[in-house]
């Protein structure tokens, strides 16, 4: 039988709701507790409270594990769908704010960030003074829509219909090293043989090494001498010649002396794309920075 719940009888508590929604979706305590910034035990009472309030048990709990009762599971919906209104309300509030001064948060990768990003921040000072920038770098999806960033630099197209999203250039990722590399360990004789050749890798390693089989690296977890899913330590392997590494080509004219080898390694595309939130390019302080960043970034 569904339940259905008459929340105009309900004294309601977003914070409690917001807490079994987040415990929802991140599978435990622990991880909710991190993303909403709480202590466990806090969190644990917003949601033992809210279970109280409505008389009935939303989590089986089994150790340190949590599964969600069929109560939960009929709850959890609706309790989405009002995530989702107060997202909105959110996103259409600051879309109402027409001053250029504030604070805007820019996510991307960790080497576009450290090394593309700030010349564009640079001339944003510049421009608008008034506007601060948060800059996470991180290689990770960052939520815009749950406002973890105002605007996202990626590498792939999202697919939400609520984003939008501007084509910045496509880069090629080829296999580059330095002359200290080439002098130590010798230009490997050909994308099939790759006998003494050391690599920097990306982490997951098995989703790299995948990726460059596929494109005729005949390369194994023995070629890889540090692997890393930060790429400003590969780059830095790479610059020091200790190893080679697949870069694209605006990242490694940063490295002196880098040049590219293994010519018959089929090239990985690379492409940049510009991600804010639809309601956000109402906002006249976002859509300063989205189009600065745009300007400034398009190759």
């Amino acid at each position: 039988m569904r339940i259905c719940m008459n929340w105009s009888s309900i004294r309601f508590d977003w914070n409690q709701a917001r807490a079994f929604l987040v415990t929802a979706e991140e599978g435990s305590l622990s991880a909710a507790a991190r993303a909403l910034d709480l202590t466990q035990p806090t969190l644990g009472r917003q949601v033992a409270a809210l279970e109280e309030t409505l008389g009935v048990q939303l989590f089986d709990r089994t150790g340190r594990a949590l599964q969600l009762t069929r109560a939960g599971l009929e709850l959890l919906e609706q309790v989405r769908r009002m995530g989702d209104a107060a997202g909105e309300f959110s996103l259409v509030a600051t879309g109402q704010s027409e001053a250029v001064e504030g604070h805007v948060t820019i996510t991307a990768g960790d080497i576009f960030a450290a090394y593309l990003l700030p010349p564009a921040l640079t001339r944003l000072a510049r421009e608008a003074p008034g506007i601060t920038v948060e800059v996470v770098a991180s290689n990770a999806v960052q939520n815009l829509r749950r406002r973890e960033a105002d605007i996202a630099i990626r590498h792939v197209r999202p697919d939400q219909p609520d984003l939008i999203a501007r084509k910045l250039g496509e880069d090629e990722a080829r296999c580059y090293a330095t002359g200290a590399y080439l002098e130590r360990y010798g230009e490997p004789a050909g994308p099939g043989d790759l006998r003494g050749a050391v690599f920097a890798a990306y982490e997951p390693l098995d989703w790299f090494l995948s990726e460059v089989r596929a494109r005729g690296l005949a390369m194994r977890r023995e070629n890889v001498r540090v692997s890393s899913g930060n790429g400003v330590v590969l780059m830095e392997m790479i610059r020091r010649g200790e190893a080679i590494g697949v870069l694209g080509r605006e990242i490694a004219a940063l490295i002196p002396d880098a040049r590219p080898i293994l010519p018959g390694f089929s090239p990985i595309p690379v492409p940049s794309w510009l991600v804010s939130h639809r309601e956000l390019r109402t906002n006249r302080r976002i859509r300063l920075v989205f189009d600065l960043l745009a300007r400034e970034l398009s190759g």
